[in-house]
């Protein structure tokens, strides 16, 4: 039930002696400098030496993060996870030459060496790179951003461990009135009970201790959306959201264009909180109502056997290949299943090129478990095919993408238990959760899209990001998207402090995007047609080997456009529809 982290060290020792390899690498690297000019096979070997030293330091840090993920409270673990950090600021000035050096090529001689066949296989990194040419500092001043990178994440790392090793919620008594521990793991269950005294003492105990802290919450915040504003600012772009977009070569109005089409599709979701509140009897719901199951009678528990048995057959369309890949995700322990004190919180894929593709979960044997799973195995499944069929320069996908593999298997999960049904109350209960997910990846994360863009937007001017701040627009966005049939407790508006994705900057929103996509997929991969199973497996191949729109373009969506979300968001319309009709019977 727990990963197996000896693929990667089966000692500390060879750990120690890759992380002291990091600087002979970062050496050998920092040998080519001032030579890049010379002829396209200097180049060559000089991004080949670039390619050995990252490599290493990746699989370095994740064998660090992820034993300290096991267990935040030993201090052993997180100190190796710091020594990288501090190693990476270390040698972050021997490798700051080289986007530079690049630059500073004459644009004729550097088509030159575009065309020479030394360098064929790096062209389409080199032109990514060029594209970058307006925001690249001289040497003297990225050598000295890349000296403070492990101070300029202080504030990060200040909210990660709070929030993860030195916050406690206590106990609370549960329907049952038995004591039990309050953690980020257990909150979900008990939002999900039948008893509303319970929901309302697990959310209101919780959000006092982040009240307590608000303040310091609101610091670590300021700090990072002031981190990205400036960087932004420093290397010439028009605002941090540009930045943060740039690295995917995706538009500002991808971002805004979410944002609209969500705006103009609220009446659907209003709609499914005024079938909530009906269903519930009450004359207002409150934010601790948005997790409870309407069918509470239809509630399960799945060992984690039978997780594994269910996803397994969900994912099926997706052919023989894939199964047996599958399979090894359990047979060769990728997965950390059970929650346990000073484990990590929450769940997520992780790995590099060397190691498996590795899953963290915080099992405790909800169908959102179950979900949770399926999406996690997405992500490292995907991970595995990229590592596969691209060399390392290519294998890493690109985050804009990193969401569509993982929601894609929720879809098929979701609709191979709905097949499977045998009962109206079942088929419902799963028309519930479905239309939960899309409202809690689509529309919540929207709201976090726009928050975060709000706080970004604030920061530029100058507005400091107090509590209140925080705490007063956040509050107006939650009472926007949710609509007159909630009445939120107030408690609602410290909710981001405990969002650790808004430290990410700018990545919520491609939970959004990529469910979006995900839909389209699923009902590809359902039709059963060669072609089209095909054309999502090279999405799955494809890495970072084209533009991250021309891939999905590949695989049959096209996200430069507002259409897959509107398409996606009347889908949510016919399963609020179906749900209200199911219901009725």
């Amino acid at each position: 039930m727990t990963w197996d982290l000896e693929v990667l060290y089966k000692e500390t020792a060879l750990w120690e002696e890759d992380f002291e390899k990091m600087s002979l690498l970062a050496e050998k690297f920092a040998s080519y400098k001032g030579r890049l000019h010379e002829s396209p096979a200097v180049l060559r070997e000089a991004i080949e030496a670039s390619d050995a030293l990252e490599r290493l330091s990746e699989k370095v840090y994740c064998y660090a993060h992820l034993k300290s993920d096991e267990n935040t409270s030993i201090n052993a673990n997180r100190a190796r996870v710091d020594r990288v950090k501090a190693k990476f600021a270390e040698l972050a000035p021997m490798e700051s030459w080289f986007d530079p050096e690049i630059m500073a090529i004459p644009e004729e001689k550097m088509n030159e060496f575009l065309a020479s066949p030394e360098l064929a296989f790096y062209r389409r990194s080199l032109e990514e790179l060029l594209r970058e040419r307006p925001h690249t500092l001289s040497e003297p001043e990225e050598r000295l951003l890349g000296s403070l990178s492990d101070v300029l994440c202080s504030s990060s790392n200040t909210f990660e461990m709070l929030n993860d090793a030195d916050l406690d919620f206590g106990k609370i008594k549960d329907e049952n009135g038995r004591s039990s521990v309050l953690s980020h793991g257990t909150y979900r269950r008990f939002l999900e009970s039948n008893d509303r005294e319970t929901r309302k003492r697990a959310f209101t105990k919780l959000y006092r201790s982040y009240n307590k802290l608000r303040n310091t919450f609101a610091s670590t915040l300021d700090g990072t959306v002031k981190r990205h504003v400036m960087g932004a600012k420093i290397r010439h772009y028009n605002s941090a959201l540009e930045a943060a977009l740039s690295g995917d070569n995706v538009p500002e109005a991808v971002y805004r264009n979410l944002i609209e089409a969500v705006h103009a599709k609220f009446d659907p979701f209003y709609d499914y909180m005024k079938l909530r509140r009906q269903m519930m009897g009450l004359d207002k719901l409150d934010m601790y109502d948005m997790y409870n199951l309407l069918l509470p009678g239809c509630r399960k528990e799945y060992s984690f056997e039978e997780a594994e048995r269910l996803v397994k057959a969900a994912l099926e369309p997706l052919g023989e290949e894939y199964g047996k890949v599958l399979s090894q995700a359990f047979s060769q322990r990728w997965i950390d299943v059970p929650a346990r004190k000073g484990k990590r919180s929450g769940a997520y894929s992780s790995g590099c090129y060397d190691s498996y593709p590795y899953l963290l979960l915080n099992y405790d044997g909800t169908l959102n478990d179950v979900f949770t799973l399926a999406h996690e195995l997405g992500h490292s499944m995907h991970s595995y095919y990229s590592n596969k069929h691209q060399e390392y320069h290519y294998a890493d996908y690109e985050i804009f993408v990193a969401e569509v593999a993982s929601t894609t298997n929720e879809i098929l999960l979701f609709e191979y238990l709905f097949k499977n049904a045998k009962d109206a109350d079942f088929r419902a209960f799963l028309l519930g959760h479905i239309a939960d997910e899309i409202r809690g990846t689509i529309y919540r994360q929207t709201m976090f899209a726009e928050f975060e863009l709000d706080m970004h937007e604030a920061a530029a001017k100058g507005i400091p990001l107090s509590a209140d701040w925080l705490c007063e627009r956040y509050g107006e966005l939650n009472r926007l998207y949710y609509g007159s049939e909630v009445a939120p407790d107030e408690l609602i508006s410290l909710e981001w402090a405990r969002i650790p994705h808004f430290y990410y900057n700018f990545y919520v929103y491609k939970y959004a995007t990529g469910m979006s996509a995900a839909l389209k997929l699923a009902k590809n991969l359902l039709e059963g047609d060669p072609a089209k199973r095909e054309a999502y497996f090279g999405f799955l191949k494809a890495g970072d080997s084209k533009d991250v729109l021309d891939i999905m373009r590949d695989a049959g969506v096209d996200l430069s456009t507002p259409e897959p979300v509107c398409d996606a968001l009347d889908y949510f319309a016919d399963v609020v529809k179906r749900l209200r009709k199911e219901l009725g019977k």
